[in-house]
């Protein structure tokens, strides 16, 4: 049997990367990875996300995203650890994704640590922006305004974002349909059950 590395990682990670599966959702090829994404979170043990936990960065945004996928709030704990401590590239883009997933205030509070702690160092360019377009996103299911103290003048925002270029009306939209994506291929698994 293939350890979780072979299985869940090598032919997912580059498309969960950056969102990159919103490119294949025109045909068929984005709801077969969809699909088998949302199989593979519901498959997975805990054993083996603890393996892609501890590893690369590759691993790292794919279990994010299976916990995501399946809403495992039992491991919102990791994700905090991990998603604070910002010590791989890329992996805190599946953490964004999970928290929006579990889409809590427990969650959002797990994201608003995160932005006053790197949207105040502009000389570090992590997941900020996939970090408040989960906040958005959050903010949009719960009715609350947690991404308002960055967006105000002279927040944290526009002192990050005026150092490092981004198109953050783009990055929300772009973050919501990545969940939109899912939530369908999950409500779509759910009755072919």
């Amino acid at each position: 049997m293939p350890d979780a590395i072979d299985r869940y990682v090598i032919a997912r990670y580059a498309k969960l990367l950056h969102g990159n599966f919103a490119g294949m959702m025109s045909g068929p090829e984005g709801e077969t990875f969809l699909r088998d994404l949302v199989e593979d979170a519901r498959a997975i043990t805990d054993d083996e996300l603890e393996e892609l936990l501890a590893a690369d960065w590759r691993p790292r945004i794919t279990a994010a995203w299976l916990i995501g996928v399946d809403r495992r709030t039992a491991w919102r704990g990791r994700l905090r650890e991990l998603f604070l401590k910002s010590d791989l590239v890329f992996a805190g883009q599946g953490y964004c994704f999970a928290l929006a997933r579990f889409g809590t205030i427990a969650d959002a509070e797990i994201l608003v640590s995160y932005l006053d702690r790197y949207l105040a160092r502009p000389d570090l360019r992590y997941d900020q922006e996939w970090a408040l377009a989960a906040l958005h996103h959050v903010d949009a299911d719960l009715t609350t305004g947690y991404t308002s103290r960055y967006l105000r003048p002279g927040g944290l925002w526009e002192s990050w974002s005026a150092k490092n270029s981004t198109d953050l009306p783009f990055q929300t939209r772009y973050f919501d349909l990545l969940c939109s994506h899912v939530q369908r291929a999950v409500h779509a698994a759910g009755v072919r059950r």
